[in-house]
């Protein structure tokens, strides 16, 4: 189960992939004390809970235990340690070390901030994404993140040709980029037609060119597939609606390179404690 592949950028792929290592103290998670669980980037298994979480002070997030499963071990190449990989998709994560002392598990999980998604849930065992486009992110991304079952949202760019965009140049509408959203869900609550479905609520799917007062190619509505699961679920949602009359301008696209939004950009209106200017929730299904 590797489908989200296309959708990870060079840096990210070269970790899990290619077994790269992140450098030391960079990563997201290496301090992070929220209670919620890892889940790995690829696939999107829960591997770690934040409960098993301690500061070794190596420059990588530790963990002391994984869930029963999710992780295997196998010899590194290079003789001397044990690899860590997901369990499922077999994505690198790092390595694991015995014997050091560190809690009374005396197992210390070394992993890269990289191979790992967080999600706001401590009883997660699954999770899997959908990427969606419908106008300025902050608006669409805050209210994702009111939908039960939503465990992590991403705000960034995709569906263009320019590697490592930024706002700036996106914002001008010249590379190709629209402004997304990556939504992470418990597969034990929702199904990709339920976030879906809230994508076509959350935005006006028949404005063609772009969303509100946000005009310009990088505000155009997309939603974007993994595989032809989420392809066949998207077009069956867009035929619904113009049976019901609506004029849908949304593309329906493969999805690609998804490029992290900065991190102001994240989770913007909760930050900010303000309300989306043009998007509102109206029922259509």
């Amino acid at each position: 189960m590797i489908k989200k592949t296309r959708s990870l950028t060079p840096k990210t792929l070269a970790i899990l992939r290619d077994k790269g290592t992140d450098a030391p103290f960079v990563g997201s998670f290496v301090e992070s004390h929220e209670d919620g669980t890892y889940l790995c980037r690829q696939c999107g298994l829960a591997l770690f809970r934040s409960q098993s979480q301690f500061n070794s002070h190596c420059g990588w997030p530790s963990f002391d235990s994984e869930l029963k499963g999710a992780v295997k071990q196998q010899p590194d190449s290079d003789g001397q340690r044990e690899e860590i990989v997901c369990g499922r998709c077999a994505g690198h994560l790092g390595h694991v070390f015995y014997g050091e002392g560190f809690t009374h598990n005396n197992t210390r999980h070394c992993v890269n901030s990289t191979s790992l998604d967080f999600a706001a849930s401590t009883s997660v065992i699954d999770s899997d994404e959908g990427i969606f486009a419908g106008g300025c992110f902050w608006g669409l991304e805050h209210l994702f993140r009111e939908l039960p079952g939503v465990v992590h949202t991403e705000t960034g760019y995709t569906n263009g040709d320019l590697l490592n965009p930024i706002y700036e140049k996106v914002v001008m509408g010249k590379t190709g980029h629209v402004e997304a959203v990556r939504v992470i869900y418990d597969r034990g609550i929702l199904c990709f037609s339920d976030v879906a479905k809230l994508f076509f609520e959350i935005h006006d799917p028949t404005q063609s060119n772009g969303q509100g007062s946000d005009i310009g190619s990088q505000y155009l509505s997309y939603a974007f597939y993994y595989d032809d699961e989420q392809k066949n679920v998207l077009m069956d949602l867009v035929n619904e609606l113009q049976k019901r009359s609506f004029a849908v301008a949304t593309k329906i696209r493969p999805g690609s390179i998804f490029w992290p939004a900065e991190e102001h950009h994240q989770r913007y209106y909760e930050k900010n404690q303000m309300d989306p200017y043009c998007h509102v929730y109206k029922k259509r299904f």
